[in-house]
């Protein structure tokens, strides 16, 4: 994957570390540390191919990061000239300004709407192993301080702010995808829109928020490796795949997964969203959530029409990858079934 970067295994211990320094830190400083020690490890990632489109996408994340540092700084500076302390405890005696500049540090760092701009054009220039990081992995600590936010001040402004960024994030990755020809920026909305569900989960409970997360990861896990052996940059490109048609088809599946088409396991979390909310007064921010996932869904579908009805040559495994292509297809197996596993127990439950 990174076999070509010098100390590859290093910057992926720094990323781990300063992700784990956020997580574990009571302090705002240290928890600053932490995001600035995990870009330090992730920046050698974006450019060890040493391409234009790489090195420009390294610089717009770069930027935008710094950009999050600074309002997440500006915040927590608005906290200790209140109290004369670091610790997270007492952002509960801080007025809306800090809570806002905390909020939108942590909402540019994550491409959460509206400071989703820079997503899909950093993704679009990125290789897959480097996508799959930022989509999965560089999302960890942002989402669990936007938790302990919500711990820490849970009053009516800082409610509604995180249901207008969970409705625009979806809507954002509904419509954002329609038009797009590269498969890298069609994930990147898909992630947009994900990250909308995440954040609406967390206003509900943690363990809603883990285990979407959870499943999120192993659906993107599964979907970029195989987008990584299949070779595919454009969306043309699908119908093209050098692999067998049993991949192609593996392909094909585990992008409506990533949809939320039913009985798939990506349907899950979803619908243990809506379950949770449908009893509090969220109905229409659940519905313009629900609007943006079908939009998701229906270039996702077209996508696996159009692959269907092609007439694509018969090819043969690549020798060099077989491993990883029995891997996605065990993967595949247990999204299918998993999906359709936790839905049977779940109607056992309700009958």
């Amino acid at each position: 994957m990174f076999s070509s970067l010098p100390f590859s295994y290093m910057f992926l211990f720094v990323m781990g570390t300063g992700t784990l320094l956020s997580v574990s830190s009571i302090h705002w400083l240290s928890i600053w540390a932490g995001l600035e020690i995990n870009l330090i490890g992730f920046l050698p990632m974006l450019i060890y191919q040493k391409s234009i489109s790489e090195s420009e996408s390294a610089v717009k994340y770069f930027i935008v990061q710094a950009l999050g540092s600074s309002f997440l700084m500006f915040g927590s500076l608005l906290a200790f000239n209140s109290s004369f302390s670091w610790n997270m405890h007492v952002l509960s005696y801080l007025g809306n300004v800090g809570l806002i500049m905390l909020m939108v540090g942590l909402c540019v760092k994550l491409g959460l709407f509206p400071f989703h701009y820079w997503l899909p054009s950093v993704m679009a220039g990125l290789p897959w192993m480097s996508c799959l990081l930022l989509a999965t992995w560089q999302k960890f600590a942002p989402l669990f301080l936007m938790l302990s936010l919500l711990d820490l001040n849970y009053v009516y402004m800082t409610i509604f702010m995180f249901s207008f960024m969970s409705m625009g994030s979806s809507l954002i990755g509904g419509f954002g995808g329609i038009n797009q020809t590269q498969v890298r920026a069609l994930l990147a909305y898909s992630s947009i829109g994900h990250l909308g569900w995440m954040t609406f989960a967390a206003l509900h409970s943690e363990w809603s928020l883990k285990v979407y997360f959870i499943i999120y990861i192993m659906i993107s896990v599964s979907v970029f490796l195989s987008l990584w052996l299949s070779d595919s940059g454009t969306m043309k490109n699908i119908n093209n795949l050098k692999v067998s048609m049993f991949l192609q088809m593996s392909v094909m599946l585990l992008l409506l997964s990533l949809g939320g088409l039913p009985p798939l396991l990506g349907f899950i979390p979803k619908l243990m969203v809506i379950m949770i909310s449908s009893s509090m007064p969220w109905l229409y921010v659940i519905m313009i959530m629900i609007l943006g996932s079908l939009m998701s869904l229906f270039y996702y579908l077209s996508l696996f029409f159009s692959f269907f009805l092609s007439t694509s040559k018969k090819q043969g495994f690549n020798s060099s990858k077989t491993d990883f292509n029995s891997l996605i297809v065990m993967i595949n197996v247990f999204n299918l079934f998993g999906g359709v596993i936790v839905l049977t127990i779940g109607l056992m439950n309700v009958f």
